[in-house]
């Protein structure tokens, strides 16, 4: 039996980078990162090693002495990620890349690591990493992807063994995404202008009996609930789900109008946390009032 990765180091210390380190350091792994925002005291990911153990370093220390590297980044410091750590990854060392890119991308990044003397591993996270955590269901590509997940398992991963070859896991995500992400985006769009008619109530009453999905009320409220709170992260993943559909040979209309969509709501992150789908709603036709008059 294979053994568990013992040294790991982690690129990137956002929302997936923590999840990822917290359970790691739970199983017992030793674990050194680094995220570009440590160099702001009061970033997310500096102020989250007050609770979450992990050893700071730089990128290229972070690696030199790890079995396995996490690459946890924005979708688009992919490429740059693996660029940084290159000349300092150990031979043989396992690069593991969670971003949620194009298959290009990552075909990108896997020549970057494979001519370092690494063995890269794609992998899609097919669900939000909140509520499973490291046990969240992905797929895993490449030819190193089966050897992973051997010694990633025991520690708590669930990654399937998808493909030999990089970039289907990740074309499988992507494509989703053009559905997730576009359904929230469509969602914003109708209830912040039916809000502003005063026909929202009524619209969902009516997509309630086109598709009986159950409550759309809250459907909605969830959904444009996370495009405020993750809009700037899935701006650039729809960025890169665009490119995988430009990658395919069609003109990606609907992924590039979802990824502006998803910045907009980014831009109205505020309203969040509001409970009532109305009251949200309301507040995001106030901000977009409010930068309308400051363009002014």
């Amino acid at each position: 039996m294979a053994s568990a990765f013992s040294r790991v180091a982690l690129i990137g210390f956002g929302e997936v980078g923590q999840t990822l380190g917290a359970d790691l350091l739970a199983a017992g792994v030793a674990i050194a990162a680094y995220d570009v925002l440590f160099a702001k005291p009061d970033s997310v990911p500096s102020r989250a090693l007050a609770r979450i153990a992990v050893r700071r370093a730089e990128n290229a220390a972070a690696v030199k002495d790890a079995e396995l590297v996490i690459s946890a980044v924005t979708a688009a410091s992919d490429i740059e990620a693996a660029r940084s750590v290159a000349a300092a990854l150990p031979r043989g060392t396992f690069y593991f890349d969670v971003n949620s890119v194009s298959p290009g991308t990552k075909r990108a990044c896997a020549d970057i690591i494979e001519a370092a003397g690494g063995r890269y591993v794609e992998a899609a996270v097919m669900t939000p990493i909140a509520p499973k955590r490291i046990a969240s269901p992905m797929l895993l590509g490449g030819p190193h992807a089966a050897d992973f997940i051997a010694r990633a398992q025991s520690l708590g991963f669930a990654g399937e063994v998808f493909s030999r070859e990089i970039g289907l896991a990740s074309a499988t995500k992507m494509c989703r995404s053009v559905i997730i992400k576009g359904v929230e985006s469509l969602l914003c769009e109708s209830m912040v202008a039916a809000r502003h008619y005063g026909v929202d109530k009524t619209v969902l009453d009516s997509l309630s009996d086109l598709l009986p999905v159950g409550d759309w009320d809250r459907l909605a409220r969830y959904m444009i609930s996370r495009s405020l709170e993750h809009g700037a992260r899935r701006a650039e993943e729809m960025r890169e789900a665009a490119k995988t559909v430009q990658e395919a040979g069609l003109e990606p209309l609907m992924a590039a109008a979802t990824a502006k969509r998803e910045e907009w709501s980014a831009a109205h992150r505020d309203a969040r946390n509001l409970q009532e789908l109305g009251a949200m709603l309301d507040a995001m036709r106030a901000g977009e009032r409010a930068a309308e008059r400051a363009a002014e």
